[in-house]
């Protein structure tokens, strides 16, 4: 919401037309997301006359300060939604920045790539504002990620397997 999507939309300007369609899954509830995203897709189709792109939502998994337990049984609800458009979509690359909306879209390309369905590679982009600690979707998803990328050298070195490129955003 708000500025998990400006970030990953900074992101998405410096790539080619190659990766497209974009298939972009947002929460139910974020009312900023799909706006901006249309606003982008619009100044991009622009420069790419065959640009494509979908827009998803899921449910959300954990809202801001909600309870750990309760957080558990909707991110599983969140699941639901997720692996049946994972799926459908069989991504080929999930990039992805922080929201918790992430977590059961990464989830479920890993499970497709367990069951030998689809390998899709899986990038998670640190927000720019985590600068001594990730956030609980870093968290969780420094184990599971093909690649995960902090913007700031102290994240770098406290957690190894992430690659440190300056500031991306």
């Amino acid at each position: 919401t708000g500025g998990h999507t400006t970030e990953i939309l900074r992101l998405l300007s410096c790539l080619s037309e190659s990766y497209s369609p974009r298939h972009y899954i947002f929460a139910d509830s974020d009312k900023m997301s799909e706006a901006k995203i249309r606003s982008f897709e619009q100044k991009r189709a622009e420069t790419f006359s065959n640009s494509q792109f979908t827009l998803d939502r899921i449910p959300r998994s954990r809202e801001v300060r909600q309870s750990w337990t309760s957080s558990v049984v909707t991110t599983l609800y969140s699941m639901l939604y997720s692996l049946p458009l994972t799926y459908k979509l069989k991504p080929d690359l999930v990039l992805c920045n922080g929201p918790g909306t992430c977590v059961p879209v990464c989830i479920s390309a890993l499970l497709l790539r367990l069951l030998g369905i689809k390998r899709a590679i899986i990038v998670y982009v640190e927000s720019i504002c985590r600068v001594e600690t990730l956030s609980l979707s870093g968290k969780i998803l420094y184990y599971f990620s093909d690649y995960f990328i902090v913007q700031w050298p102290n994240l770098k070195e406290k957690y190894p397997k992430s690659v440190y490129l300056g500031r991306i955003v």
